[in-house]
């Protein structure tokens, strides 16, 4: 098994577990490198979302695919795994489990110590020089200084983010050589850059319950609802990083806007009234003063400088003008985009193997009779909130039990 990150340990224990003798490489001086930094060091391990159609429609049309995998082995699968090598989980926000530590550290050490309890033989730093194969079936894999031979085969190398961890698309050039057909792969899940250079102002502060929408032609690309975070040179945060993927495409056609919708919950005219409630209140008062009762205090002078609002004029002497224009930006604060911050920041990929060219009951290879596949080298990607990792989960121990059985 090639490549020992979530899906591949999985892959290497569930198949240990059916009575395989397994093999697992990896390319960095340990396993499970970018186990390490997911959830921010915290490790989402899973979504608590049980329901599979649920799950998998998340996953847009690409998600049929994942269907037996999850009933196979799905997201209570996942939790009793977990309990039952005495890591204690809970649940937060948006259905996100995690360890109860909040250390992802101590799911990486979980592993460790299985991998070792299975007697599964793991090489570290290897280097693959040649995938050997012969009439339809990978006959070796040469590395470095030895040669290893198996009955079948399995590559979960990852994608292309954080390629700092190992996750630099060897498996996608293995793949492409021995026939299969690589979706084009590109950033997911990652923050996104805009023009405004005053963005920077904003660096940290989180917004929670807003609405933001993508625009292009004027015309509404995409919408989500929840929190984002401003960066020192753009927006980050989860509904950011679930929209990046759609942002992505539509960078290829032209020039993508974003807005944010600060008070969704309000609707114009209720607003309205609410700033005109504010400035009656506090008169006599400087409009710097009475906005962070609506807005953070770091939006203020931002806030202000776009409407031409001098910060230290007094509520009673802002004009009808100027408070639609306030109402304006509250309801659509305008951002220019850039580009996606790329695969270095991107929590996954997005792309890779074609999931046609996969037989979704078996993770094997319909082209490479031996080989199987799993995690993130497949053309699979979700929201986050722990939907990837679960995919992980799923589709190695699927492949796992399919290469040991067969």
């Amino acid at each position: 098994m090639i490549g020992a990150g979530p899906a591949g340990m999985m892959a290497a224990l569930h198949a240990s577990e059916c009575g395989a003798r397994v093999v697992l490489l990896e390319k960095n001086h340990m396993p499970g490198m970018k186990l390490l930094m997911t959830g921010k060091e915290r490790c989402n391990i899973t979504n608590a979302e049980t329901d599979v159609k649920t799950f998998t429609a998340s996953f847009g049309k690409n998600g049929r695919f994942l269907l037996h995998a999850l009933y196979h082995f799905g997201v209570n699968e996942t939790i009793d795994f977990f309990h039952k090598n005495n890591l204690k989980t809970k649940t937060e926000r948006g259905n996100r489990i995690f360890p109860e530590s909040d250390r992802s550290k101590d799911v990486h050490e979980l592993f460790l110590r299985l991998i070792k309890k299975n007697n599964i033989t793991l090489l570290t730093n290897c280097t693959i020089k040649n995938i050997s194969r012969k009439q339809g079936i990978i006959e070796r894999i040469v590395l470095d200084n030895i040669e290893i031979r198996a009955k079948n085969y399995l590559i979960s190398t990852g994608g292309l983010s954080y390629p700092r961890t190992g996750s630099t698309g060897e498996g996608y050039k293995w793949a492409k050589q021995m026939g299969h057909t690589i979706i084009k792969p590109a950033p997911a899940l990652t923050p996104i850059l805009v023009k405004e250079y005053w963005v920077k102002e904003l660096e940290g502060l989180s917004l929670k319950n807003v609405r933001i929408s993508v625009y292009q032609k004027n015309k509404k690309q995409d919408e989500r609802f929840g929190e984002a975070l401003f960066t020192v040179n753009g927006l980050s945060g989860p509904i950011i990083l679930d929209m990046s993927k759609s942002i992505g495409k539509l960078l290829v056609n032209g020039q993508p806007d974003l807005f944010i919708d600060l008070k969704p919950a309000l609707d114009v005219n209720i607003l309205d009234k609410r700033i005109l409630r504010d400035l009656e209140t506090h008169k006599n008062k400087s409009i710097k003063n009475v906005l962070p009762e609506l807005l953070p205090n770091k939006l203020v002078p931002v806030i202000l400088r776009s409407a031409k609002i001098g910060p230290e004029k007094r509520c009673n002497s802002i004009t009808k003008e100027e408070r639609k224009k306030l109402r304006s930006l509250i309801k659509q604060f305008p951002f220019t985009i850039k580009s996606l911050l790329g695969f270095n920041k991107a929590v996954i990929t997005t792309g890779g193997i074609s999931l046609k060219e996969v037989d979704p009951k078996t993770m094997r290879s319909k082209i490479i009779e031996n080989l199987y596949f799993a995690g993130e080298v497949l053309d699979l990607d979700g929201p986050t909130g722990g939907y990837n990792l679960q995919v992980c989960w799923s589709t190695g121990h699927l492949a796992g039990e399919s290469a040991a059985s067969n």
